[in-house]
């Protein structure tokens, strides 16, 4: 059993957990995830203008109905996760974009030629960008950033947004240190999000590495199943992480609106006020 083990890790499948770099510009390197996600960037960019132009009234097959249903159900997430709709037509472009972003970096990082197909050195050339925790990193980062500044934005200023965090006046001991959990959690949501889709999609390559090396001659019909596991894995965690960034914002955005709304029904404002000149 120990010689088996051993064996197995002498000459068992080549699993990298850490991007490396594959060439240089100036004094910056660039990784094989790095150059993989611009890749992707490009494809997806060029794809989706592609769609655009192949759009009619009349439905069409194929990919342009994929990425009809698609950002039809994303605009449809957004649109109605949001007390008022019109708050949340601002934001269906971004979180369509970025479900797609995720969804087609987590499929594409499963075609043959990603991974050990081709070498620079040793390391392989090209690596998935969402199997990277720099790259989910940067994606939680930017997220959180958008869903931080728009927040913001519709509280109507910094102190109003941080008011959200606190269920009654900061004064109460006990409300401030529930307002102060309530920001520390609020900043790991980067983390969680970033380890969550990095952890799923790195380990389902490990799993189709091993299974592709059990394999030998066959190795693409043991790691078939597995490879179509992943292609649910990958659409799911795009909509996992598209839903949870939706939701933050959601959740300080719909908050706001209800203080608005109870600003507006204050004697003296609003539509008490209207009523009391009428009378």
């Amino acid at each position: 059993m120990i010689n088996f083990f051993t064996t197995l890790a002498d000459d068992g499948p080549a699993i990298h957990v850490a991007p490396a770099g594959v060439f240089h510009i100036g004094s910056l390197t660039i990784t094989n995830s790095i150059l993989f996600g611009w890749i992707c960037t490009a494809l997806i960019i060029a794809g989706l203008i592609w769609v655009a132009h192949q759009v009619t009234v009349k439905p069409k097959g194929g990919v342009v109905q994929f990425v009809e249903a698609g950002a039809d159900f994303i605009t449809n997430l957004v649109i109605n996760t949001f007390d008022d709709k019109s708050r949340g037509r601002k934001y269906v472009p971004y979180f369509v974009t970025l479900f797609f972003f995720i969804l087609i970096n987590n499929w594409l990082g499963l075609i043959p030629g990603v991974g050990e197909a081709f070498h620079v050195g040793d390391a392989p050339l090209f690596r998935s960008f969402t199997a990277d925790l720099n790259g989910t990193l940067a994606a939680g980062i930017v997220t959180m950033l958008f869903v931080y500044t728009a927040s913001i934005r519709e509280s109507g200023g910094f102190i109003k947004y941080m008011r959200h965090f606190f269920i009654g006046s900061p004064l109460n001991p006990l409300y401030l240190i529930i307002g102060i959990l309530e920001m520390f959690t609020d900043l790991t949501r980067v983390i969680s999000l970033s380890l969550r889709l990095f952890l799923n999609v790195t380990i389902g390559e490990i799993v189709i590495a091993v299974f592709t090396y059990l394999g030998h001659g066959a190795a693409p019909i043991a790691a078939l199943p597995f490879t179509l596991i992943e292609l649910f894995v990958g659409a799911l965690q795009a909509y996992i992480f598209t839903v949870l960034s939706l939701m933050y914002l959601a959740i300080a955005v719909n908050h706001a609106s209800e203080h608005e709304h109870e600003g507006a029904l204050e004697p003296g404002t609003g539509a008490s006020n209207l009523h009391a000149e009428s009378v």
